[in-house]
């Protein structure tokens, strides 16, 4: 197959690469030309596990990128859309980045094209897509719009791409659902199809309850620590239940990263337009405010004031196996230690970099050890597997107090305690 991608952010340039290994003829596009330049030469802008490999493996065989859209459309069979849709101040999708695509796609139409929407996007975006299209083209050749959302977790998004749960192709053409549902064969997994619309939902709720079921527990940690119960065994015995299941019961600072809140405030802002109060996603938005908050209330109790006190914070991205830090709990945090009067010295195996342009007044540290090194307390944003097998008693000599604030709960507070430290996690006695 022929497939064009526009967008190179991190679902893109993952579907660019994953599909061009699955043999097809891909291309992709982004009006970034330093981010092509880099693509070019194999250079990869993002940190995210074996999509370095892959685009190492099918550059320039199989796979290509270009700042020339017109050539992208002209050369493909399937557009998959794939460019952001950040949050505007209201809470709804921007989706300026979508129109412009669709746009640039209506006008360089040269024969009956599949337009598949990858990008998160609110219900009735595919009928504006295919709007815009059809005035930008005079309706001249034919063209069907997809839903094909994505379900990638970043950290893990080849492996996701390559091992679905499920595809999910939202159309109300079967032919165009036929010839979508050809480019994931390979994968033999099971293809779910649905109308448009309801497509377009189905991503948007399976993040909104995501998003409710990790607050959930980050309240009933909340209430453990109350009654003096562990939250730990709590989630443990709840996700036996096969209603419930385990994934996403792990309490800690709260949610974050490019997906969950930005969906969750599309999905509340998209329910007001249709006259409906989603009480229960705005309360969700609420706790998990208070959540990221907590922490520093932890901090207080373990430190005291933290004028002139030295933070070490360990982890800086939203989760672990991504150099990504949006809305990352950890800059959020570190900004409020910083008002307190605490100096901070932090440490990420991959989002070094990019919080260095993001952090103002914090040192980065080139590991854990140096991280830790005369601070007051140590405070565990990410849950990073080398952060869950440090030499403790290294961190205790180091530090000048030994107090530790786990905000992921990776450490075993027993073993921890029993080395002298005072330890606070997250819903743990």
């Amino acid at each position: 197959m022929k497939i064009c991608v526009v967008g190179t952010g991190y679902v893109g340039l993952v579907t660019c690469a994953c599909f061009a290994d699955l043999g097809n003829e891909v291309i992709g596009v982004d009006n970034d030309t330093g981010k092509i330049e880099k693509l070019q030469k194999g250079i990869v802008p993002i940190y995210e596990p074996g999509l370095q490999e892959l685009i190492d493996h099918n550059l320039d065989k199989r796979l290509t990128f270009t700042t020339d859209l017109k050539l992208g459309v002209e050369k493909s069979e399937f557009i998959f859309i794939a460019v952001g849709t950040p949050p505007l101040e209201t809470g709804e999708a921007d989706l300026a980045a979508v129109k412009q695509v669709a746009a640039g796609i209506g006008r360089n139409l040269n024969g009956h094209k599949i337009v598949v929407d990858k990008s998160t996007v609110p219900v009735g975006m595919g009928d504006l897509v295919a709007s815009i299209i059809e005035e930008h083209s005079g309706g001249q050749h034919k063209v069907e719009v997809v839903s094909n959302p994505e379900f990638l977790r970043e950290g893990s998004a080849v492996h996701d791409f390559l091992q679905p749960d499920r595809i999910l192709i939202g159309t109300n053409d079967p032919v165009a659902a036929a010839r979508v549902g050809e480019l994931y064969e390979p994968l033999e997994a099971k293809i779910i199809a649905t109308d448009l619309r309801s497509a377009e939902m189905i991503k948007y709720a399976s993040n909104a309850f995501l998003a409710t079921k990790i607050t959930f527990i980050n309240e009933i940690a909340n209430v453990c620590e109350k009654v003096d119960a562990d939250v730990s065994k709590v989630a443990f015995g709840m996700g036996l239940d096969a209603r419930i299941g385990p994934a996403f019961l792990n309490a800690g600072a709260g949610y974050g990263g490019s997906c969950f809140p930005k969906d969750v405030s599309a999905l509340i802002h998209k329910a007001e337009k249709e006259g409906y109060d989603f009480k229960i996603l705005k309360a969700v938005v609420q706790a998990n405010i208070l959540q990221k908050k907590s922490m520093l209330a932890r901090i207080k109790d373990l430190l005291g004031p933290l004028e002139g006190k030295q933070i070490a914070a360990l982890g800086l991205s939203f989760k672990p196996n991504t150099d990504d830090l949006r809305e990352a709990v950890a800059l959020e945090v570190i900004k409020e230690l910083q008002e307190n009067g605490a100096r901070v010295r932090a440490y990420d195996p991959a989002a070094g970099e990019n919080a260095r342009q993001l952090l103002v007044n914090v040192k980065l540290a080139e590991n854990a050890y140096e991280a830790v090194a005369g601070a007051h307390c140590l405070v565990i944003f990410t849950e990073w597997n080398e952060f869950k097998e440090m030499d403790l008693e290294r961190v205790k000599n180091l530090m000048k107090t030994p107090v530790i604030v786990d905000g992921r709960n990776i450490l075993d507070p027993e073993k921890v305690k029993a080395l002298g430290f005072s330890y606070r996690g997250v819903g743990r006695k």
